[in-house]
């Protein structure tokens, strides 16, 4: 009795039924793409922030260097090239300097690695490579030729006396300068450093026993910027190392330029023993703010910065887009299904007072108000559910639309950490001395992916819209008498 009397009553009320259930519907469809385009903004974020801490990490541990004292002995760079050499013979020289922070004990991995709530701990170091590179042309001496008086003469001429003096004409130094990023990677843990957000293209990557191997891996704009290929070798400070692998970043823009095991790289930076950074997994990503407290009180002097800390340093479209889809797009799509809730609650009490004639008619038959309550709630039931499938399906083409144009926004990332290093990474990026202070500028494309959370949740607000314009309308039907239907008989 109660399903037929249901579809007669909405069959007689398609438009009434169809109003309240679009109603609900845009409410549900804004909430849904809301919810997709909010999840395409942290999607986004997800990419840039890998792309600078390495896929995995939750935090990274370093110290921040120290500004040098007086009589501290710390100079600047120095190159040394020999002025005599034949103007055919060219020079090198490298700069090899530990970049980022302060340097640290390798031992500080292990004792990272045993904190309460630390996964995995691994050590990674840091250098940068300034390259000056070319050759001198020596000059030629001449002598002038003038009588006295003339005034001529060549560099501290002898005025007047009417000798020649020698003069040097020509000579000079051409001399290029390459600036580029290394850094020194746990061969035995790759799944977690700065070599995890980057994906091999071409060769392959290191094995665990090339812990001492003259091998390096590649970024794959270094590598076209320089044309290198795999097998090629490189010089760096008078050691070879044969490229075995050209890398391609997940997402964005590699900071690192070449890849070394990080027994080379402390070679290199004369830094054995030593890590400018340690990246570290949690065990649980939801204590990475009590892990973050635990490594700071048990290991003093250390900086520890977390993904949310690195988060508050990226602006530009992306931040300004997901802080409105966040906050303005949260409370829009609260206002907009309160509003439509209350229509339909509204519509619905509006519909039910209609009716007096008919459920007056029902309680005089014997009806109890409860009855009468359900068979109210029923048809909002139905009404919301309609109003859900509406819905979904609007919001789903409006998701669809989004990920279809995905619309381009930049995030611009400023380098943090000690000592001018580059974010969480613990200072590869930005390739030389140049770069440290400037920021990264990412190109990242839109998308907006809808979960099944979020259709459950949109589910859950049908339900919810036709309960309380059912719960309204069963209200007034359950306060009508049969007093009310004959009063309007007359």
């Amino acid at each position: 009795m109660f399903g037929i009397y249901l579809k007669r009553e909405l069959s007689r009320r398609k438009k009434a039924a169809l109003v309240i259930a679009m109603g609900l519907a845009l409410g549900i469809a804004l909430v849904i793409t809301v919810n997709s385009v909010t999840a395409g903004m942290q999607q986004a974020q997800d990419k840039v922030l890998k792309s600078l801490y390495g896929l995995g990490t939750d935090m990274t541990v370093t110290k921040a260097r120290s500004a040098p004292t007086s009589g501290s002995g710390q100079r600047g760079p120095s190159f040394k090239f020999d002025a005599k050499s034949s103007s055919s013979s060219s020079q090198s020289s490298d700069r090899v300097m530990t970049q980022g922070g302060q340097v640290l004990k390798s031992s500080l991995v292990e004792k990272v690695a045993g904190q309460q709530g630390v996964a995995s701990a691994v050590g990674a170091l840091t250098l940068n490579v300034t390259k000056v590179d070319g050759s001198f042309t020596q000059g030629k001496a001449k002598s002038s030729s003038g009588t006295g008086g003339s005034g001529q003469g060549g560099f501290g001429g002898g005025g007047g006396n009417g000798s020649g003096q020698p003069q040097v004409q020509g000579g000079g130094a051409n001399f290029n300068v390459n600036s580029y990023a290394v850094a020194g990677v746990d061969v035995a843990h790759q799944d977690l450093g700065p070599l995890a957000a980057m994906k091999v293209t071409s060769g392959k990557t290191f094995t665990a026993s090339q812990t001492d191997a003259k091998v390096a891996v590649v970024s794959a704009s270094y590598a076209k910027e320089n044309k290198y290929t795999v097998g090629k070798t490189l010089k760096i400070s008078g050691t070879t190392f044969t490229i075995i692998g050209i890398a391609t970043p997940d997402s964005s823009e590699s900071t690192t330029d070449v890849y070394l095991p990080l027994k080379q790289a402390q070679t290199l930076g004369d830094a054995k023993n030593e890590v400018t950074t340690i990246y570290v997994k949690a065990t649980d990503s939801k204590q990475i703010a009590a892990v973050k407290k635990t490594i700071q009180k048990n290991i003093s002097g250390t900086t520890v910065t977390t993904s949310s800390d690195l988060a508050s340093t990226v602006s530009g479209s992306l931040s300004t887009a997901s802080n409105l889809a966040t906050s303005v797009g949260k409370w829009l799509s609260i206002a907009v299904l309160a509003a439509a809730f209350l229509v339909a609650a509204l519509l619905t009490s509006s519909a039910v007072s209609r009716r007096v004639r008919e459920f007056g008619t029902l309680k005089a038959l014997g009806w109890p108000s409860r009855r009468v309550t359900r068979q109210v709630v029923g048809e909002s039931m139905v009404n919301g559910l309609v109003g859900g499938v509406l819905g979904i399906g609007l919001g789903l083409a409006a998701a669809y639309v989004v990920t279809a144009i995905s619309p381009k926004l930049t995030a611009q990332v400023g380098s943090t950490g000690g000592g001018g290093g580059g974010g969480m990474g613990g200072g590869p990026g930005g390739g030389g001395p140049g770069r440290q202070s400037a920021s990264t500028t990412m190109e990242i494309a839109l998308t907006a992916p809808v979960s099944l959370t979020t259709i459950a949740l949109a589910v859950g607000l049908a339900v919810t819209g036709g309960l309380i314009a059912g719960a309204m309308g069963g209200w007034r039907a359950s306060r009508m008498r049969p007093a009310d239907a004959l009063r309007s008989v007359s």
